[in-house]
């Protein structure tokens, strides 16, 4: 019942806002310069969404899963590429849940009511130039100083970047661990640490309402408290939730599909050609029956992916077949659809030419596709 009230409350928020595509462009063209603080997070505050964290850790622990991993933020609201600026799912979906599920009592009360608040953005720094889907290969290093900690090393592709004030940042803390996957750790940099730079705002071909940056780490000092979870944990820590991220794409990518085809339905069966609308060619209504059918098929698929989710019992394969296959049609509708528009869109002020070029990515984060096929491939032959 309360989950209902929540969707009921979240759909009215969504219709009331301002429409996606205007600020969207705000946000393109000011490479993503947007906070989350006003009005979305204040929108959501005074609908009550704020009040389901509570003091009592427990419950508010549950309170985050719930809420998350039901996706439903991004169900009615990412269905147009991240258009209130900063990388929202990022920072609630991935970010929270980090600090929700391995951050000390101290680290919660003094990052999530803000976070909730949009007055403290979120990151999360994996990517390296030399370390991509391979988090093993990670460089960046933190090593012991007494009790404090030095961090040095680099990021880069990092959602959120520029605007973050908190970053979860992946890093090596013991080089003689017997394996990569033994020797990482979690940390929680805050903007404005002595050592801690922001580099290039990155120029991307899609996701402009989102800033993506570089970062960089020297001699950065952290204290004790700025560990998150145990130490040399940080790999275990990765692969319990990425499952939840790649389920978190695979949900954008249906919902994006879903608004692709409803913005392309409704244009051919307005747009006119040979003295009858477009949706009354037969060709054209074959390939809106195709789209409408694999949209349909992988919408049951990624929402029982969700429900495995919430029961706890969704396994590294099916998060990453859900991954992959919604991905991949994303960008397989948003081709057709752009092909249905004609002429008209290829043309920048047509939603569908920035859900072309923002579908592109998907396949690409959260592990490359062709990474995707290998965790499948290994859990298929793997004995049991």
């Amino acid at each position: 019942m309360a989950s209902r009230l929540l969707r009921g409350s979240l759909r009215l928020w969504g219709g009331r806002c301002a429409p996606c595509p205007p600020r969207s462009a705000r946000c393109s063209h000011s490479g993503g310069e947007h906070r989350l603080e006003t009005p979305s997070a204040k929108k959501l505050t005074d609908i009550g969404i704020r009040r389901i964290f509570s003091s009592d850790h427990d419950i508010f622990r549950e309170s985050v899963r719930k809420f998350f991993q039901e996706e439903v933020v991004p169900h009615h609201t990412e269905a147009y590429s991240n258009c209130t600026g900063p990388g929202f799912s990022l920072h609630s979906d991935i970010v929270m849940p980090y600090i929700a599920n391995y951050g000390t009592e101290e680290q919660i009360k003094n990052f999530i009511p803000r976070m909730t608040a949009g007055k403290c953005i979120g990151a999360i720094a994996m990517t390296e130039p030399g370390a991509g889907s391979d988090l093993q290969g990670v460089r960046t290093h933190a090593k012991k100083d007494g009790s404090d900690w030095i961090l040095n090393g680099s990021k880069v592709f990092i959602t959120n970047g520029w605007l973050s004030d908190v970053v979860i940042v992946v890093a090596v803390t013991n080089r003689e661990a017997r394996s990569p996957a033994h020797g990482i750790s979690l940390f929680l940099v805050e903007d404005g640490m002595k050592g801690f730079i922001k580099g290039r705002k990155l120029h991307k071909m899609g996701m402009k309402a989102q800033d993506t940056a570089e970062l960089f780490f020297e001699d950065v000092r952290l204290p004790a408290s700025a560990l998150l979870g145990e130490e040399n944990k940080g790999f275990y820590y990765l692969m319990q939730e990425l499952p939840q991220e790649r389920l978190l794409i695979a949900e954008i990518a249906v919902s994006a599909s879903e608004f692709m085809f409803e913005e392309t339905r409704d244009y051919v069966k307005q747009r006119k050609a040979f003295g009858k609308t477009v949706a009354h060619i037969q060709t054209v209504q074959h390939k809106l029956a195709e789209l409408k059918t694999h949209i349909c098929v992988t919408r049951a698929f990624v929402d029982s992916c969700i429900q495995l989710h919430e029961a706890k019992r969704l396994d590294s394969a099916s998060a990453s077949m859900a991954k992959y296959w919604a991905s991949e049609l994303q960008n397989s509708v948003a081709y057709d659809c752009v092909q249905l528009h004609g002429g008209w869109g290829y043309m920048w002020e047509y939603p569908i030419a920035k859900a072309y070029v923002d579908a592109r990515v998907q396949p690409i984060y959260g592990g490359t596709n062709e990474i995707m096929k290998e965790l499948i491939a290994r859990d298929i032959v793997r004995d049991k």
